[in-house]
């Protein structure tokens, strides 16, 4: 009875360590199926980020050559600096930065008391003097009259004569006194020197003001002719002999490169900076509606041409490395070489290379700082190559 019993107990516990042992065997299964997929999808992410894409383009010859584009600062045609010739204390000023003045304008008033009291006394010395030399007068005519009676001795009338002579001078020299500081007096009136935009404004009511240019600390205006404006730029000697003063010159803001303006060459220093070997030129620009203000940095593009057979490649295929710049040039097979490359002038957005790559080379452009020589890349579209720039026949 008791093996009848205890075989179907036994026969369930078998099924259940079978059940049990099938489950696991299961489960490993499908663990060991998900990590081969899971590998499987991991190499192949890894095998597709492996890959790098470039974008290349090619260089370009300089065809008719490259204008040159020079940097400068727009000044105004005429600028002065402002200073008081009186000293005094500020009484007003009639004009603000940014105000329109005419020559001659009255900019700010100054009141110097000690000029005054000058004058006056000058004023007294000169009525003292003007009587003196009225008395010598009348007394060298009288003493003349009675030496022609032979009443005094020549020796009594020339002395006469000598004061009277003293006494005009003393006259003249009290009265030119009186002139300069009636002058002087005058300067209490700052006036605007020419025509022109007010840019400044250093002093405020109630200043001190010493006279003279003593330091910037002592400029009381600046004024500034703003139509036309003058840029300097510095050509290097190698194109100084294209500089032909009348040609136009475009003249642009960097803030807003698609906007130009008009300028004429109107003269050169006719020499070369020693230090810099770069000849300055002096760039003319009509302001008529005050559209560009003095102190603007400003871009010229100047008339002249670079070298027409130069290979010339935008700037931003260029990588920096520590033994030079370089050049990530793509092989028929999608091998990276780093080209060492001498570079020659630049034009701004595009750099001329005098060598280390030619017109048929496939460069990259923005190559990663990553990128290495003997790296397999994968090519996107090419962009097209920059048309070279034509110059005037």
């Amino acid at each position: 009875m008791a093996e009848i019993t205890s075989s179907p107990s036994l026969r369930r516990a078998k099924f259940a360590v079978i059940t049990v042992v099938a489950l696991l065997l299961v489960g490993v299964i499908i663990v060991f199926v998900n990590r081969s997929f899971q590998a499987r999808a991991l190499e192949t992410s890894t095998a597709i980020h492996a890959v790098q894409y470039v974008t290349t383009t090619q260089p370009t010859s300089g065809g008719d050559g490259l204008p040159i584009t020079l940097p400068g600062t727009l000044q105004g045609v005429i600028e002065s600096t402002v200073y008081a010739r009186s000293s005094g204390y500020l009484v007003r000023w009639t004009k603000d930065i940014g105000a329109p003045v005419k020559k001659g304008e009255l900019l700010a008033e100054i009141t110097a008391p000690e000029v005054d009291q000058q004058l006056y006394q000058a004023q007294a010395a000169e009525a003292q003097s003007a009587s003196s030399e009225a008395l010598a007068k009348s007394t060298a005519e009288r003493w003349k009259s009675l030496r022609e009676k032979d009443a005094v001795t020549q020796q009594d009338l020339d002395e006469r004569s000598s004061a009277y002579k003293q006494a005009q001078a003393d006259l003249t020299a009290a009265q030119a006194n009186v002139s300069r500081l009636r002058s002087l007096q005058g300067f209490n009136k700052v006036t605007a020197p020419f025509d022109g935009v007010l840019t400044r404004r250093s002093v405020d009511v109630g200043d001190l003001i010493n006279a003279g240019n003593g330091g910037a600390g002592q400029a009381l205006f600046s004024v500034a002719q703003v139509d036309p404006l003058r840029l300097y730029v510095y050509v290097p000697q190698v194109y100084a002999n294209q500089v032909k003063v009348g040609e136009t010159v475009d003249v642009g803001l960097v803030e807003n490169a698609t906007v130009k303006y008009q300028g004429s060459i109107a003269r050169t220093a006719r020499a070369i900076d020693p230090v810099t070997r770069t000849l300055q030129v002096e760039i003319r620009v009509p302001n008529p509606d005050g559209a560009l203000l003095s102190g603007a940095y400003v871009q010229a593009t100047l008339p002249i041409k670079g070298d027409q057979a130069a290979t010339v490649v935008p700037t931003n295929v260029l990588l920096f490395r520590p033994e030079g710049p370089r050049i990530a040039v793509v092989d028929a097979q999608g091998h990276v070489h780093l080209a060492p490359v001498t570079l020659g002038t630049d034009f701004g957005k595009a750099v001329e290379i005098l060598s280390g790559v030619d017109v048929n080379s496939r460069i990259v452009v923005n190559p990663a700082d990553s990128l290495a020589d003997g790296d397999v890349v994968a090519l996107l579209p090419a962009t097209a190559p920059p048309a070279p720039p034509q110059g005037k026949g």
